[in-house]
């Protein structure tokens, strides 16, 4: 087999593949005696077909299936092997269709190669790149620490009401003739829509008898009506004079104390003594957030500093566009909707392809199963499950590392950590020091 590449300018190619009949044969061969095995036709029995009536009806096939699979070797092997740096997949020139698939002959294939512009993705120390360090301020672990009691609170029975306090009671309408009543009724004065209704309740006790009025006090909502006064949700609205409420209860949330007990709940090993010592751990594990958070941004302004500096790159437009057409199931209005942002990422992807290179960034297996343990930590963190045990971390790692898609997820990340390291040493960090309303605001623009 023959291939060659002919450059036609900086950024498009044409390839050409001479298939001779030798390359082909033996595999040829192969295909058809697979047939004559699988072959039912009338007349003959399972297995006994002639080769030549299999050619016949069988053989055009049975060869352009052989030579696609041979194609598909060949060429990728040989694009590799010299390194042709070409942006998606060849694309068949349409006299490809008018070539006849017969045994013994010669055939010649043609393809479109779409090359990504030559340019040098190049950072060092002239180079200076925003980083961005974000203030842990005693509001924050004060906020992170209250979150923390709040999973060790209870509810206390209290003699008289506070805002912030769950009243519980008997409700009853008044002024009509059928009144609704609910036994076990439960509200939070606090989340009253309306001031006034609000102040009604101030310094009520257990037994104490309070007027108000629900639509008023919760402006009609439904949902809201209907689970207080336990009625059907068209019928809420319905019910919009006063009622009144027998308290019944008044319970009132009390956060968990510092104890050792919660030192230990969220920060395992019994280091943690003291809430100086809690307080500092919680500063910590913020100030470690942070930090990946600010690592991040740094990727984000590496990208922005160097697409800059490169300026815009020389790209085959309509060899891309019909790539992109033909993955976006021929939705031309999709491909010109999104064309122009496919570009950016594509330039972005071909600049961080040199810099990973260059910073000779590799990951290995350990890294992926390392990051897919700290993603999973960081998701069940999300509902206050701090410590989990070892054996189940293991289990939803191992769920993970099943899916194709999520671990390519998880090299991409593990590369992107990498590689920020690796610029941070590499550039000039512009270093600042932000609160953390100053660092959200930059991802707003």
């Amino acid at each position: 087999m023959n291939i060659s590449i002919q450059n036609i300018d900086k950024v498009n190619a044409e390839m050409t593949v001479v298939v001779e009949p030798a390359d082909y044969a033996e595999n040829y061969k192969k295909g058809i005696k697979e047939a004559q095995k699988k072959a039912n036709l009338p007349g003959f029995r399972p297995g006994m077909v002639p080769a030549g009536l299999i050619k016949k009806k069988f053989g055009p096939g049975i060869m352009a299936e052989e030579i696609n699979v041979l194609l598909q070797d060949k060429m990728f092997a040989y694009i590799r092997e010299n390194k042709v740096n070409m942006l998606g997949s060849p694309l068949p020139k349409e006299e490809n269709n008018s070539v006849s698939m017969m045994e013994g002959e010669t055939f010649t294939f043609k393809f479109d190669i779409a090359l990504a512009p030559e340019f040098d993705a190049t950072l060092g120390k002239d180079d200076k790149v925003p980083y961005y360090n974000v203030e842990v301020s005693d509001q924050m672990v004060e906020n992170q620490l209250d979150m923390y009691r709040q999973r060790g609170g209870k509810y206390d029975t209290v003699q008289e009401y506070q805002d912030g306090d769950m009243i519980k009671g008997i409700i009853t309408e008044l002024d009509v003739e059928t009144p609704v009543t609910a036994e076990g009724a439960v509200m939070l004065p606090r989340y009253f829509k309306n001031d006034d209704q609000k102040k009604l309740f101030e310094g009520a006790k257990p037994n104490d008898v309070v007027k108000f009025n629900p639509a008023a006090a919760y402006d009609n909502n439904e949902a809201e009506l209907t689970s207080l006064l336990k009625v059907a949700k068209e019928d809420a609205l319905n019910h919009k004079g006063d009622f009144q409420i027998q308290i019944t209860e008044i319970t009132r949330f009390v956060p968990g104390e510092l104890t050792q007990d919660l030192f230990d709940s969220v920060y395992p090993g019994g280091e943690v003594k003291t809430a100086e010592d809690f307080r500092a751990r919680i500063k910590a594990s913020i100030a470690d957030q942070f930090a990946k958070d600010s690592d991040y941004r740094f990727i984000l302004d590496v990208r922005k500093y160097e697409m800059e500096k490169i300026g815009q790159l020389e790209f085959p437009d309509d060899k891309l566009k019909k790539i992109m057409l033909a993955n976006a199931d021929g939705d031309q209005e999709k491909v010109d909707r999104n064309y122009e942002k496919s570009r950016e990422e594509l330039t972005w992807h071909l600049i961080k392809e040199q810099l990973v290179e260059k910073c000779q960034i590799k990951v290995d297996d350990d890294d992926v199963k390392g990051m897919a343990k700290e993603v999973t930590r960081m998701q069940f963190a999300q509902y206050g499950m701090m410590n989990l045990p070892e054996e189940y971390l293991e289990n939803s790692v191992k769920e993970m590392l099943k899916k194709r898609e999520t671990v390519d997820n998880l090299i991409d990340r593990c590369i992107e950590v990498k590689l920020g390291a690796a610029l941070k040493a590499l550039v000039t960090l512009d270093e600042k020091t932000v609160t953390a309303e100053e660092f959200n605001k930059l991802f707003e623009e």
